[in-house]
């Protein structure tokens, strides 16, 4: 059956039209911006995005917010077309189609939905983290090689991911990110600063915690790899495994409790969120 507007639930032109929107209001944006002698980062300070954001949104990578476009409009004197378009926006994102590998699918929904997540992290910066340049780089390094277009389809689904950051209620966000994964110029020297750049602006938002894991520390409970945990209300805590393209949920009680009690144990060992932020920044600064 024919789905509203004429895509079938398989047909992907209806993916295509959300996307041409998207572009579209991208270019609005983009117009009014430069009408008023603003910068990318200009605009993003203003609004409370980072100049990498706003760079997607105006190139239809990324999803504007209702919230964004309702600031936009206000600080770049729109007189209210862009606030227009706000339901379209929510319309268009129940039809957008991301395409997250099938083995990621499951993990995906669930996220979408969880009120609490935690991360720990000791080969890349949790994708829900990740700029752009860096997503593009996690996959193009990726082997055996992916083809241009399935990599620009996963850094599409991985950014479209980072958008429960912004969704109201959010939910609360804990990670711990082993410090040589921040040290590494993953992508080059530019994106490895903008991917710092990232994780301060994001660190700002009242629901999310960053640690670092550093690399003097003589005690380490998280040697046997990266995990995350999940909590959705009104079901047991969860876990996801990922290792080598291969993944895993866990919904084993006693499992889940393992991975919880050793989640505890490295955020112990790990700085504190001010210290962590002290050598984000430090880092920063050297570079």
């Amino acid at each position: 059956m024919a789905a509203q507007g004429g895509a079938s639930a398989e047909d992907p032109a209806g993916s295509e039209e959300v996307a041409d929107l998207f572009r579209a209001i991208g270019r609005m944006i983009k117009a009014a911006r430069e009408r008023a002698g603003m910068n990318q980062r200009e605009l993003g300070r203003r609004v409370g995005y980072s100049e990498e954001q706003i760079s997607s949104i105006e190139r239809g990578r990324r999803t504007p917010q209702p919230e964004f476009l309702m600031a936009v409009d206000e600080l770049l004197e729109c007189g209210g077309l862009l606030a227009l378009l706000t339901e379209d926006v929510e319309r268009a994102k129940t039809r957008r189609r991301v395409r997250h590998p099938e083995w990621f699918r499951d993990y995906a929904e669930l996220e979408k939905t969880a009120v609490e997540l935690c991360y720990f992290a000791n080969q890349a910066v949790p994708g829900v983290f990740q700029t752009e340049n860096y997503a593009r780089a996690v996959f193009t390094s990726r082997q055996p090689f992916f083809d241009e277009e399935t990599i620009e389809q996963r850094v599409t689904a991985r950014l479209a991911r980072q958008e429960l950051l912004s969704e109201w209620p959010p939910p609360t966000v804990s990670a711990i990110v082993q410090e040589v994964v921040l040290r590494q110029a993953f992508g080059g020297r530019a994106v490895q600063r903008e991917q710092l750049e990232r994780l301060l602006q994001v660190s700002n938002l009242r629901h999310v915690e960053i640690q670092i894991m550093p690399m003097v520390s003589e005690d380490h409970a998280g040697m046997g790899g990266p995990f995350t945990l999940l909590e959705i209300k009104g079901k047991p805590r969860m876990a996801y495994l990922e290792v080598q393209h291969f993944s895993r949920l866990i919904t084993d009680p006693e499992d889940v409790r393992v991975l919880a009690a050793k989640y505890g144990s490295i955020r112990g060992q790990a700085l504190t969120t001010r210290d962590s932020l002290r050598l984000i920044e430090k880092m920063l600064g050297d570079l």
